[in-house]
């Protein structure tokens, strides 16, 4: 899920550079002048078109990175000897 997520967002940013050069070179721009200028308009530009998209990305991210700092804890108790918490029968 997250990695589809972050392959949208990344394509999604791509693609709005991708129309901003376009549009340049339709009014006669030199492809370097455009491109550079894509993507410095598509980089603020995308913070504000593609904001579900990018918030989306941050929550998966942020599970993801949570996910990974359990299970790495959980190893270093496991390689320290803890027994972890104890349970009552």
């Amino acid at each position: 899920m997250l990695a589809r997520d972050v392959t949208l967002y990344v394509l999604a940013r791509l693609g709005l550079v991708v129309v901003v050069m376009g549009a340049l070179m339709l009014v006669k721009v030199p492809l370097l002048p455009a491109l550079a200028v894509g993507v410095v308009v598509a980089l603020p530009a995308s913070l504000f078109i593609f904001k579900g998209l990018r918030q989306r990305v941050a929550v998966g991210l942020g599970e993801h990175q949570a996910a990974r700092k359990a299970e790495r804890d959980k190893l270093r108790s496991e390689l320290r000897g803890d027994e972890g918490p104890l349970t009552q029968a």
